[in-house]
C-alpha cells in the first residue's frame, strides 16, 4: 500500500520511528539497523511495508530497498513473522543474513534470538536458491540516475530471471539493437534470448 514515506524524523528510538508526512505523523516499527542508518537526519525517506492484521495495521520501516526486499524474503518463510523478521535484522546485518542464508551457516542464524535449529533450516531451504538466484548486489539500493541497461536489467530480475542470465540476454540485445534501445525496446529483446 505504502512504498515509501518521505518527511520529517519527529521521534526515533531503537524500536520504533514517527515520521511527519503531510500533516500525518507515522509510527513505523524499525530495526536496529534502520536506526543506525538513519543516524541524526532530520528528515528521511524510510521504505515500508504494510501488516494487515484482524486486530491492527502495523508498518515496518526499512533504511532502503535492499533491507525490505529481504525481509520480505524472511516473512515468506514458514513460521517467521514480522516481528521475528524484524530481530533478525537488528541482531545482524542484512548482507550477513544473506551470506548466512546463501553458504547455509546455520549456526550464525541460530544464534539470533527466536531462530531455532528448525527454523534455521528452514530459511536455509527456502531461500538458498531465491538469494543466489539474486545475487549479493541485491541488497544495495538502487542508483537513482539508472542507465537504460541498469533499467532493463532490473526489470528483468524483478520478474525472475536469474541476474547472469539478464545481463547476457542484455547484452544481446544491444549487440542486435544497438545503444540507442529505450527501456521497453531493450526487455523486449532480452525476453527473446532468455
Amino acid at each position: 500500500m505504502f512504498a515509501y514515506i518521505d518527511g520529517r524524523l519527529t521521534f526515533k528510538c531503537p524500536a520504533y520511528i514517527v515520521v511527519e508526512a503531510g500533516g500525518v505523523g507515522y509510527h513505523i516499527n524499525i530495526s536496529l539497523n534502520t536506526y543506525s542508518s538513519l543516524a541524526d537526519a532530520e528528515r528521511c525517506k524510510v521504505y515500508t511495508w504494510l501488516h494487515v492484521k484482524e486486530d491492527a495495521h502495523t508498518l515496518y520501516g526499512f533504511a532502503d530497498e535492499g533491507e525490505r526486499r529481504l525481509f520480505l524474503h524472511l516473512i515468506s518463510v514458514s513460521g517467521i513473522g514480522p516481528n521475528t523478521g524484524r530481530m533478525m535484522l537488528s541482531s545482524i546485518t542484512p548482507m550477513e543474513i544473506q551470506n548466512a542464508i546463501v553458504s547455509g551457516d546455520l549456526n550464525l542464524i541460530q544464534r539470533i534470538k527466536g531462530i531455532g535449529a528448525k527454523s534455521a533450516q528452514r530459511l536455509v531451504l527456502e531461500l538458498q536458491d531465491k538469494l543466489k538466484k539474486e545475487g549479493t548486489g541485491s541488497l544495495i539500493a538502487a542508483p537513482l540516475n539508472n542507465t537504460v541497461r541498469e533499467e532493463a536489467l532490473s526489470a528483468l530480475t524483478m520478474l525472475g530471471f536469474a541476474k547472469a542470465a539478464s545481463e547476457k540476454a542484455i547484452d544481446n540485445a544491444v549487440k542486435n539493437g544497438g545503444q540507442d534501445l529505450s527501456v521497453e525496446q531493450m526487455i523486449k529483446l532480452a525476453l527473446k534470448n532468455l
